[in-house]
């Protein structure tokens, strides 16, 4: 069980320094700085105190219960000091150190070591060679890159997972510019001990947690993993990224966390027939993460798109209907009393058809009432709105009348284009959880992700 791990009495930092370049100064510093509110021991045998917390020449020296360990030392003094844990009876270990199995024979030895130790404890193990853990909800950063460096997302609905911890920590990064909000972000390192399943057997329960998203390497037991993930899509949804696709990057994969190559071909399979949703790059990890988090279950393909900008509508139309394409999205088509209604609403030049353009006049109470209309047609499965702010009549009034509408009614995936006033409403968007996505492309490729989740959902009920 990881309960724990997510929700530490105490935490030691071993190899915590008073040198600023230091990493063991870093994770300490960022562990103080996030506010966690439990117990915290550095220990080093070389201070007395670091940052006004009293230093530890071991951990067996602190003597109270330790409930995570957090190992920032060479890694030829590793396995020793994994011994001195589970003596002193720590739960967790994470080891952020590199030079194990990704380094070679020696180093292979190394991990060999440490796992038998674990195994024939009650301790468990996380990496090595990982940057560590942000759980937002308990308050916990143990990664080894500083708040000045890297922003870290608030608390949501995203599960994140990853073998890379870079990856990671630059996702991380770049989603905080928005707002966007996850659970927790575990870097497994080279996957020692804990693996991707016993999170995902943490966040299937976690009420919390929306949707998962996992960059994955490899895979150490492929029918294990494949009825893990068939279990936790029948529950909620779970994106993969999974690198290593061709030749050359299996190869980069084994240097980098010492992955095993896998056949894709086999891998994707697998993938559909669980239910999970593939990303192909750490852009689409997380929008569809988000989406699915935030969205109900499409009960069609039938898609509607909503603008106000004719050519972002011709667009997405391009997209959702191409047979080369986003398959298997298609555009819906209206019923002539719901496009006599919607003539009713918008000005003579603009368009009833799918898509359907309010033109630069649409108002946020002409969105309003022809989503309305939209949502009481039997041949519309989810609309994709466009709130692009630069027209006179929107302002972001529309953030509410959306919100109203996707509580009450069908899915809707929201684009917003431009920089300037666009960033505000993609924030606030966010911050209601409703899934807005910066262009045509992303939004309608989001869109194809919750109707694919949604069609093996229907199919396993």
């Amino acid at each position: 069980m990881l309960d724990d791990l997510f929700s530490p009495a105490s935490i030691a930092i071993i190899g915590a320094s008073r040198d600023e370049n230091k990493i063991g100064n870093v994770i300490l510093r960022n562990l103080v700085s996030s506010g966690f509110s439990g117990r915290i021991y550095p220990v080093n045998p070389s201070y007395p105190e670091i940052m006004d917390l009293k230093c530890y020449p071991s951990v067996k020296d602190i003597g109270d219960p330790t409930t995570i360990a957090v190992i920032v030392l060479p890694a030829r003094v590793v396995p020793q000091t994994v011994e001195d844990c589970i003596s002193a009876g720590v739960k967790f270990l994470i080891i952020i150190s590199g030079g194990f199995a990704e380094t070679g024979p020696e180093g292979k030895k190394l991990s060999e070591r440490i796992l038998s130790l674990v195994r024939t404890s009650g301790t468990r193990l996380i990496g090595p060679n990982t940057v560590g853990l942000y759980l937002p909800y308990s308050n916990i950063n143990t990664t080894l890159t500083s708040y000045s460096r890297v922003s870290f997302p608030p608390p949501g609905n995203i599960g994140f997972i990853s073998q890379s911890g870079a990856l990671g920590l630059l996702t991380m990064d770049a989603i905080s510019e928005y707002g966007i909000g996850i659970s927790a972000f575990i870097n497994l390192g080279n996957r020692l001990d804990v693996d991707e399943t016993e999170f995902l057997d943490f966040f299937e329960t976690d009420s919390r947690t929306g949707s998962v998203a996992i960059y994955m390497e490899s895979v150490a037991d492929g029918r294990a993993f494949y009825e893990r993930i068939r279990r936790f899509n029948s529950r909620k949804p779970l994106v993969i990224l999974k690198a290593g696709r061709t030749a050359q990057s299996a190869m980069a994969a084994s240097l980098h966390t010492g992955a095993m190559a896998s056949n894709d071909s086999i891998f994707d399979g697998m993938l559909s027939q669980a239910g999970s949703v593939r990303a192909y790059d750490e852009t689409e990890l997380i929008d569809y993460a988000r989406v699915l988090a935030y969205s109900k279950l499409m009960t069609g393909n039938r898609i509607t798109v909503l603008t106000t900008a004719g050519g972002v509508g011709v667009i997405s139309t391009d997209y959702i209907s191409d047979s080369r394409g986003l398959k298997p999205l298609q555009m819906a088509r209206l019923s002539e009393n719901t496009k006599d209604q919607i003539r009713k609403v918008i000005v003579p030049y603009g368009s009833a058809e799918n898509p359907i353009d309010l033109t630069a006049d649409g108002s946020v109470s002409d969105y309003d009432r022809v989503l309305e209309i939209l949502m009481r047609d039997d041949d519309v499965d989810a609309v994709l709105v466009y709130a692009l702010p630069q027209t006179p009549k929107m302002d972001m009034g529309v953030v509410d009348v959306v919100e109203k509408h996707m509580k009450s009614g069908k899915p809707i995936v929201v684009g917003v284009l431009g920089y300037k006033i666009a960033k505000q409403l993609l924030v606030e968007f966010e911050r209601r959880k409703i899934p807005a996505y910066p262009s045509v492309h992303r939004s309608v490729k989001s869109l194809g992700a919750l109707y694919g989740y949604s069609a093996y959902r229907r199919v396993r009920q």
